[in-house]
Parts: C-alpha cells; sequence; structure tokens
C-alpha cells in the first residue's frame, strides 16, 4: 500500500512543479512556496475524500505524506530542533488550509480568493490561482479515492 501513497504524493509534487503557478510570484520560488503549494494541493484532495469510509486510509495517506515532508526538510540540511519546529509549523498551516476550504463550494468567489490570498500572500494574479485550485478541486471530485491509489495515470 505505501507504494500507491508514494505514487500519490509524488503526484502532488509533480503539481506544485507546474511553473504556471509561479509565473506571477514577484521573486524567486523557494522550498516555502513549493510546500504551501503541495499543501494546498493536498488539503483540496483530502477535502475531497473525506468520508468515514476512508478515514483510515486518509490517515495512513496523511502520516506518509508529513513523514516524506520531514525526510525532504532533512535532506535540505536542518538539524533536528529546527526540523522539530519546522515540521509543527508546517502542520499548523495545512491544517489552517484545511479548515478554511473546508465549506469551498458553499463560497463566493470574493470570498475564495480571500482565502487562497491567505496562503498565498506573495502571489499576484490571485484569480488565475483560484481558477487553478476550482479546476483541481473539480477534478478530484470526478474521481474515486481508489481509483487515484490503484490508477497508473496522474492525478
Amino acid at each position: 500500500m505505501k507504494q500507491n501513497y508514494l505514487y500519490l504524493y509524488n503526484n502532488l509534487i509533480n503539481y506544485t512543479r507546474n511553473k504556471d503557478l509561479y509565473k506571477n510570484l514577484n521573486r524567486e520560488d523557494n522550498f516555502s512556496d513549493r510546500l504551501t503549494l503541495f499543501l494546498l494541493h493536498f488539503s483540496f484532495f483530502l477535502k475531497n475524500y473525506k468520508k468515514d469510509e476512508n478515514k483510515s486510509v486518509l490517515q495512513e495517506i496523511y502520516d506518509f505524506n508529513f513523514r516524506q515532508l520531514e525526510l525532504s526538510i532533512r535532506e535540505i540540511g536542518y538539524g533536528d530542533q529546527s526540523i522539530n519546529k519546522k515540521m509543527k509549523d508546517y502542520i499548523n498551516l495545512f491544517h489552517s488550509m484545511v479548515s478554511e476550504i473546508h465549506f469551498w463550494e458553499d463560497l463566493s468567489k470574493h470570498d475564495k480568493l480571500k482565502k487562497i490570498s491567505i496562503f498565498l500572500s506573495d502571489f499576484g494574479n490571485i484569480e488565475y490561482l483560484l481558477d487553478y485550485f476550482e479546476n483541481f478541486n473539480d477534478d478530484l471530485s470526478k474521481k474515486t479515492l481508489n481509483s487515484y491509489l490503484k490508477s497508473v495515470s496522474n492525478l
């Protein structure tokens, strides 16, 4: 099963590598920008598949993804104390994202722009990013969790 989680993790990472997401960033992108976009993708993913029957699988995916992020932070060269602090910050950021997008479909476009802007304040043209995440969310809603875990195609 971990192979499926790695596949899912890598697909989410590939989404964050989309150069178009960074074209309106007013500076060179960095690890934090990429991580923020990864966490947003992951937030939408979990929001779409959060059902009682998926609870244990989603918890495993959540744990796997954050273990992978911790490994990435270690590879960058942070020390153990820094890693613990960074991971706590990233987990808190992620949970605030999940909270902000929980009722995504019920929000007006204006409210969605405000919510996306909270996390992507250094990005220009937030409307482009909103459209991107609207499409991403819509694509997620058209497939089942199992189709992502067992499929050989990209998310």
